[in-house]
């Protein structure tokens, strides 16, 4: 692929994905702006002086703004000190919130950005891989509380996104392979193709590679098309979910010391196993769920110390939370077959504790399901 790859939403912003194009996100501030915005997470101190010092050249009037790190920095009192901060420095309609950052930063500086005068623009910088391919992309904003994640949010899309291919160098090995559970779920619900480049997971997650460019921008294509058909999730785009439900029930339970992408990765394996116990895959498609994902370092197996049954009872609670979940049924977006997805809703008692059972050890007793990889340390 070329070096600069731009990527239509749905008619309303670009994704700008490349090498070095960090460079270009004073270019991209929306016209008419005076006063911009910068939230980073603490490590991009660097790239976010850097960009107040191009706005302040410019004439424009930064101020930047470090957030605690990781899923901290998504509560109520972190984005009431933003909103503060927002109004001592007169920000209208006109100005700008420009997040650098993972998913968490993005989710957070897009919520203040919605809910400032009911809705200021803000550009995304994502610096994960996660970030760039998933949270900074389709216009989700949110944070969390503690009856569960992103149950507060807004839909509120950018006005560009600009995904620097070369700040993934400064991410943990861990956290780059989290981030690859979301693209390997792009190949699963809709395109096989990236399936197939992850079959080499040396390329994969080869930052200065030719793969990895690749895979980005065919999981943000997938994003990409899946909201132009669904803007505000009311049928399509919930299969961009897949494998979440469990997910953020594992992220909530844990208080979200799991990496987000190694919750998706055993929610996959999850919504698999149980969709072959409904009937709708085979045990195949099960066990390449576990094959590519563990090929990449991903955990397929969720660990625990308590007692099965109060551990599965308090992930129940969790799932009843989330947002696919209609009254008190449950429903999952499962796969039928490769690229092809349907909804599971009000599934058996028994296949959703079988399917627990077969991602699940107790930790200290031996009993394991049918999971290999060993549970992420954060």
């Amino acid at each position: 692929m070329s070096d600069l790859k731009v990527i239509d939403v749905a008619g309303q912003y670009d994704v700008v994905i490349g090498r070095g194009v960090v460079t270009s996100v004073a270019d991209r501030i929306p016209e008419g702006a005076l006063r911009v915005l910068i939230v980073h997470a603490p490590a991009l101190q660097s790239v976010a002086d850097a960009l107040t010092g191009e706005l302040a050249h410019r004439g424009l009037h930064p101020t930047s703004v470090a957030l605690p790190d990781a899923e901290e920095a998504k509560t109520a009192a972190v984005a009431a000190d933003l909103w503060a901060r927002l109004g001592q420095e007169g920000f209208t309609r006109t100005d700008v919130v420009v997040a650098i950052g993972g998913g968490a930063t993005t989710d957070l500086g897009g919520f203040v950005a919605a809910t400032w005068l009911r809705g200021v623009p803000v550009v995304q910088v994502p610096t994960t891989l996660l970030g760039m391919v998933d949270a900074a992309v389709g216009g989700k904003t949110g944070i969390n509380t503690l009856e569960g994640k992103n149950l507060v949010g807004a839909f509120h899309p950018p006005a560009v996104v600009v995904c620097d291919l070369s700040l993934l160098r400064t991410l943990p090995r861990a956290d780059l392979v989290a981030g690859m559970a979301e693209v390997v779920k792009c190949g699963f619900i809709r395109d096989p193709r990236i399936l197939e480049l992850v079959a080499d997971p040396g390329a994969a997650l080869d930052i200065d590679g030719d793969v990895l460019p690749e895979l980005v921008a065919r999981a943000v294509q997938v994003k990409a098309d899946v909201v132009a058909a669904d803007l505000r999730e009311a049928s399509l785009r919930e299969i961009l979910n897949y494998g979440h439900t469990f997910a953020h029930a594992i992220e909530q339970v844990e208080h979200y010391g799991w990496r987000h992408g190694d919750a998706v990765a055993v929610g996959m394996v999850f919504v698999a196993e149980l969709a072959h116990r409904a009937g709708l895959i085979d045990e195949a498609l099960v066990a390449w769920h576990r094959s590519v994902l563990s090929s990449l370092g991903l955990p397929t197996e969720y660990r625990f110390d308590d007692d099965p049954q109060a551990r599965w009872g308090a992930l129940t609670t969790a799932m009843m939370r989330d947002k696919k979940t209609r009254g008190a049924m449950l429903r999952f977006v499962v796969l039928t077959g490769i690229g092809q997805t349907d909804r599971l809703e009000g599934p058996l008692p028994a296949q959703l504790y079988e399917a627990f059972e077969a991602v699940a050890i107790q930790v200290g007793t031996g009993t394991a399901g049918s999971g290999t990889s060993p549970q992420p340390v954060d």
